[in-house]
């Protein structure tokens, strides 16, 4: 049975996906515009979205704009910026009734369609430069979102790793941009910008819901239409041998410490090796049953918490915790044990099936979503793949232990990064 259907269509400067599927009462549209991470643009284009989604030419405040979505049987809009390896992308949503279930028979999909429209390619300016007052707005909520990671330890130790480790590499800029560039924005560069997004981002359109095809197509072309392009590609060098541990020590007025450890895992999505990096890290430290878990928080009891997530296209692995100080030490030694075990196969069959349903059943929990779905299907824009769902579980499932213990050999452990108190250890 295939989980996801999609049809893809190449349209004036973007390809349209569409997933038809009765799974939900609401059609939802989401617009993606991804360009290669660089230094000079990060935050100019972490404000953007923000800036287009406030308001536009014909709804010129955000209040006009938030009753005009009310009017449409109560849409929904969200704005979502992400890195995916070395790129930025910036998402747009809008969620709308389906109306074969109102008894309206007004073209709600069409209605959200010239919404996406109305932001995207008519925003309030006066064709060279945005509206002040709004960018004046949003780029004081902008320096709030950047300093709010300062404030949480847990996401400021995550970003700090990242830096460290992926120094001099595009991956080590942060997805809301840099506090100190903020301030340089004006209504008209961050227009200049704008306009360039349109011309070069690669762009792609996707519509889930129980929607007729041709129509989609239709009124994609009539409303949308850029210029062809050929999308910039970010040829980042993904694997890379590690010749040397960086240890990072920083002390803040914390009473927490956090640990966090960088590894490239050398594999990337759509490459062989993939699936068997997956159940790989479910069995390490993704999940509740894991050996760090198990090992670092239940038998030593030395975490707060502890657990491991991938980058799946930039090859990278995160081990996050919080512990106590006194057991910096102690933890680091049970962390790398864990990931000797790993190496050496030491982990049972029950481990792994327990691991690939976990996994599985969290695939199949993302698609309950229309945006989840959208998620899972632009890895493959990311990572120029074509690899389906089906495909994706089928593979995972075919994984064998002496896969697992091969992925792990060729994780390497980048860098060790402490948050801890000022009095702590030195």
């Amino acid at each position: 049975m295939t989980v996801i259907s999609e049809a893809v269509h190449e349209l004036n400067g973007y390809k349209l996906h569409i997933v038809k599927t009765e799974k939900y009462k609401t059609n939802t549209i989401v617009w993606k515009m991804k360009a290669p991470l660089s230094k000079e643009d990060v935050t100019q284009r972490a404000l953007l979205p923000y800036v287009l989604q406030s308001s536009t030419k014909n709804y010129p405040t955000t209040t006009k704009l938030r009753s005009y979505l009310d009017d449409l049987y109560g849409a929904s809009m969200f704005i979502d910026l992400s890195k995916k390896g070395e790129y930025h992308v910036i998402s747009i949503s809008i969620e709308i009734a389906n109306e074969k279930f109102l008894s309206d028979p007004t073209p709600l999909l069409k209605k959200g369609l010239e919404l996406l429209s109305e932001i995207v390619t008519n925003p309030n300016s006066d064709g060279s430069s945005f509206e002040s007052e709004t960018v004046t707005k949003e780029k004081r909520a902008l320096a709030q979102r950047i300093q709010s990671v300062f404030d949480d330890k847990m996401k400021y130790s995550s970003s700090r790793l990242v830096e460290e480790m992926c120094k001099e590499e595009p991956y080590s800029l942060h997805v809301h941009g840099e506090l100190n560039d903020v301030e340089g924005i004006t209504p008209e560069s961050l227009f200049q910008y704008y306009e360039r997004a349109l011309a070069e981002d690669e762009l792609d359109l996707y519509i889930i819901g129980d929607v007729e095809e041709e129509e989609v197509i239709s009124f994609s072309k009539e409303l949308l239409q850029f210029e062809a392009r050929i999308p910039s590609l970010n040829d980042n060098q993904i694997s890379r041998s590690v010749s040397q541990v960086n240890e990072v020590k920083e002390r803040q007025d914390v009473k927490q410490g956090k640990l966090n450890i960088g590894y490239r895992t050398n594999v990337v999505y759509g490459s062989e090796d993939y699936y068997a990096l997956q159940v790989f890290n479910g069995i390490f430290g993704g999940f509740s049953h894991s050996k760090l878990f198990l090992n670092v928080r239940e038998k030593a009891s030395l975490a707060y918490y502890v657990g491991s997530r991938l980058e799946s296209h930039k090859g990278l692995m995160m081990v996050m915790s919080g512990i106590d100080e006194k057991n910096y030490e102690q933890a680091v030694r049970i962390v790398n044990e864990q990931m000797q075990a790993m190496q050496s196969g030491d982990f049972t069959d029950q481990e792994i099936e327990q691991t690939k349903a976990v996994i599985r059943n969290q695939l199949l929990e993302t698609i309950d979503t229309a945006r989840g779905m959208v998620e899972i299907l632009y890895h493959n824009v990311v990572a120029k793949k074509n690899i389906t769902l089906d495909e994706w579980l089928e593979k995972m499932e075919q994984v064998s232990k002496e896969s697992i213990v091969g992925v792990a050999n060729k994780v390497q452990q980048d860098t060790i990064y402490f948050l801890t108190g000022t009095e702590a250890i030195s």
